[in-house]
């Protein structure tokens, strides 16, 4: 590490302590100015004998315990490169180089799983009910009012849980290794609007690196790192391509391609059927999208393909009885007589032409038009 990047993150340890409370926000706010200083501390994080590691870690901590939105989100974007090294030194089996590192990841872990009053937190989203309006749909041009209000009105609100209650962590485990890194992903994918360049350039790498190290791929990918194979979780995998998939569509084309790419090649080695559902139908949406390389710039966001909206849906109801007789002209189906006038019948106004000629129908009179 050269002295001057030494000399950076020293100074940046040292005004933060001597910082009043009144004076954070504007001290957050003043760290994108600092070009100089991201660098320096990936450097120290990648340096896992470095004496700065430490109070680092301990600096990064305090951010995010800080609870100043700005200061947790510049913790937030090393997120990759400290999962990283916590993998790669646990894969060497030299764990007390990585004891920092498990400190601020397991800090910012319980945090995240309790709200403001120390409740157990559940993450949750609702499905929208197909009888109400949205800015996707009206009930209306669905079909027929009276054919699918009360089929629609049975389909309610539903709460789905996604993530949560989670178990508060004191030490790394086999058993819970994968389940609070998975987490800790979950909170990053959260702010990846916030993420600087260099973030999404550390996570596609990180996923490349996962995913191809011990197999035959990492002499291809000419990586000459470890070569202990990672053990690695299906629901681990898609936070990954969740975060790929925003960085192919904000400028980081080569290498997000690359490492989704490396997801999908070690999901399909380990036959995640989730992450290869997820991975496979972000590569297919990708396929021939324009996609720019310097799109590096400016608002950041994800390619969607929009619902069409009620103007382009067809206003004609599809009922059983045009289903009925699409289907006998498609398979040419032989009926008996009884069942051609039945449907004559359906096909007539008002109700009460359909019960007298059912009658006179069965009475085997003559009907006079």
């Amino acid at each position: 590490m050269l002295a001057m990047d030494q000399g950076v993150v020293e100074e940046w340890l040292s005004e933060f302590k001597t910082l009043p409370d009144s004076a954070v926000s504007t001290y957050a706010a003043s760290l994108k100015e600092k070009g100089s200083l991201v660098p320096a501390i990936y450097k120290v994080i990648r340096e896992n004998y470095s004496d700065l590691l430490e109070p680092v870690c301990h600096q990064l901590f305090e951010f995010y315990r800080s609870g100043e939105p700005q200061l947790q989100r510049f913790t937030l974007q090393f997120l990759p490169e400290l999962l990283w090294s916590l993998l790669s030194v646990s894969a060497a089996r030299d764990p007390h180089n990585s004891g920092c590192i498990e400190a601020l990841l397991l800090g910012i872990y319980n945090l995240e799983i309790v709200d403001k009053d120390g409740q157990s937190k559940v993450l949750s989203f609702t499905v929208p009910s197909l009888s109400k309006p949205s800015v996707y749909h009206e009930p209306s041009a669905i079909g027929s009012i009276a054919l699918t209000e009360g089929a629609l009105a049975n389909h309610g609100l539903s709460r789905v849980v996604y993530s949560g209650p989670h178990l508060q962590r004191e030490t790394f485990t086999a058993q819970n290794r994968f389940e609070v890194l998975t987490f800790l992903l979950l909170c990053y994918n959260g702010a990846l609007s916030y993420m600087t360049c260099n973030s999404l350039q550390s996570l596609c790498q990180f996923s490349s690196r996962v995913c191809i190290c011990g197999y035959p791929r990492q002499q291809m990918r000419r990586y000459k790192g470890i070569s202990t194979r990672l053990t690695v979780t299906s629901e681990f995998l898609v936070q990954l391509i969740t975060g790929i998939h925003y960085a192919l569509c904000n400028g980081e084309v080569e290498l997000g391609s690359k490492a989704l790419d490396d997801v999908l090649y070690r999901a399909q080695l380990e036959l995640f059927p989730e992450a290869l559902l997820v991975g496979n139908a972000i590569r297919s949406s990708l396929h021939g999208a324009a996609l720019k390389s310097n799109n590096k710039e400016g608002a950041r966001s994800i390619q969607v393909e929009i619902t069409p909206t009620s103007s382009r849906i067809s206003r004609n109801a599809v009922t059983s009885l045009s289903i009925r007789g699409h289907r006998w002209k498609r398979h040419g189906e032989t009926h008996t007589q009884e069942e051609k006038q039945a449907t004559y019948l359906l096909e007539l106004g008002s109700l009460e032409q359909h019960c007298k000629h059912f009658i006179l129908w069965r009475n085997n009179s003559s009907i006079v038009v």
